[in-house]
């Protein structure tokens, strides 16, 4: 337990019950919601609800936001979340450049960081350019919480009472869930490096490694992007899509809470047992937070996230969204992967000449090969190249997608293409959402 509200407690709190409380909690903002609207929006008792509020006040994580009408009896009490209760960093380490963000319970950025890096400049440089990031972004947004005696260096982020945790994203290959690294494509030097471990024995915090495209994905499903166009598919398609999708999403977000929580959820055992009535509500309500999108990355690499009923598609060994290398020109110019004629290969050329109208189109003709294989509600684009003329991008991937529904015929028409809401930035986000997203029962960051 690291204080009143302290990152271990947090962790302790994942239970799916509470994190769905948590969840409405987040989204109801600062109006608040009442402990009845909770009871029906989760399918759990009143008691249940009671139970898990009255635990989150205690911990500080939730508080009155004061009382609203009701029909015929005295007015509601209406909770909140405190977003300051919590807080998580997020690293973006590209290949020329490293981001930070420091952010709170509700993806709020507190404090942020950019500077230059050379992902291969080693390994000892880079993580400790990272621990200097995380420690400066810890000092300038936690520091008021921090003992006097634990501002020095290294000691910071394990002094931070508020603090859950880093997560780290950079490009791929990786093993999500062991936190190692493979080829990055560039960069060899990284295969088989222990980058969690070698961060948590670093700084002290729980670290959580994923793929770039991974990370912003995650934060843009935790921030509702695809559930208007799943909606309205799972309308077309009826009761049975619905049921189909509700089933799946609550399964996931159950395993996440176990997964990320198990080791302290010894400590609230007894109490998670109670309050584990309304699963069928729970699960049903998680499948309406999202459909499928993919989100298309173009900076110094080109990759792919993957969401399907709101949560990240990482693949058995975190494979999946390697979008950039595959072959669209047998024969093509070699890629840095070591194949020739890779989708990477041929829009960063085109980036690099100048033709822009070309990038877009060959990007746009892996989002149609990704489209017809995986049936995607939503595309978005984003990454650094994608930012500096993002008009012409939208407009060259929308175009071919248009051209591929025409060719298709059907009602349905192209799959609509977007700009990525969170900029150059939400590498970083999403990688704090690594750490955020479990605690609200959004997927498993870790």
């Amino acid at each position: 337990m690291r204080g009143a509200a302290g990152g271990a407690n947090l962790l302790a709190l994942r239970s799916h019950n509470t994190a769905l409380v948590l969840d409405l909690l987040r989204t109801a903002g600062g109006a608040g919601i009442s402990r009845l609207e909770l009871a029906e929006r989760t399918g759990l008792t009143p008691q249940a609800v009671s139970k898990i509020t009255a635990r989150l006040r205690g911990e500080g994580l939730a508080a009155e936001a004061g009382r609203r009408a009701s029909t015929g009896g005295k007015p509601r009490t209406v909770l909140r979340l405190v977003p300051g209760a919590g807080h998580a960093l997020g690293v973006h380490l590209d290949r020329d450049e490293l981001r930070a963000v420091l952010v709170d319970l509700d993806g709020t950025v507190v404090a942020e960081r950019r500077a230059p890096l050379d992902l291969g400049a080693g390994a000892e440089t880079v993580l400790e350019m990272v621990a200097r990031a995380a420690e400066e972004l810890a000092a300038e947004g936690l520091g008021h919480l921090v003992a006097e005696g634990a501002r020095v260096p290294g000691a910071a982020l394990a002094a931070a009472p508020t603090l859950l945790g880093l997560g780290v994203a950079l490009p791929g290959p990786l093993d999500h869930v062991r936190g190692v690294l493979h080829r990055i494509t560039g960069f060899p030097g990284w295969d088989g490096y222990p980058l969690r471990e070698a961060l948590e024995r670093r700084l002290g915090v729980p670290v959580v490694v994923d793929k770039d495209t991974n990370a912003a994905a995650l934060g843009l499903a935790v921030g509702g992007a695809g559930a208007e166009e799943g909606s309205k598919a799972g309308g077309e398609e009826g009761s049975k899509a619905g049921g189909e999708e509700g089933s799946g999403a609550g399964v996931e977000a159950g395993g996440a809470g176990g997964q990320r929580g198990s080791g302290a959820g010894g400590q609230r055992g007894s109490r998670a047992g109670g309050e584990a009535g309304g699963a069928g509500g729970e699960a049903a309500g998680a499948g309406a937070r999202g459909g499928s999108f993919a989100y298309l990355h173009l900076g110094t690499g080109l990759g792919a996230g993957l969401v399907f009923g709101g949560g990240v598609h990482r693949g058995a060994r975190t494979g999946a969204g390697e979008f950039g290398h595959q072959v669209v020109q047998l024969d093509g110019p070699p890629c840095t992967c070591g194949a020739r004629g890779c989708i990477e290969a041929l829009c960063l050329a085109a980036v690099a000449r100048g033709d822009l109208a070309e990038a877009a189109r060959v990007l746009g003709t892996g989002a149609a090969n990704l489209a017809g294989l995986l049936d995607i509600d939503l595309v978005l684009l984003g990454g650094r190249t994608v930012a500096a003329a993002p008009e012409a991008f939208v407009h060259g991937v929308g175009a071919v997608l248009d051209a591929r529904a025409r060719r298709e015929g059907g009602h349905d028409g192209p799959v609509p293409v977007r700009l990525a809401p969170a900029g150059t930035r939400g590498v970083a986000e999403g990688a704090a959402q690594l750490l955020l997203a479990p605690l609200f029962g959004r997927g498993d960051g870790g």
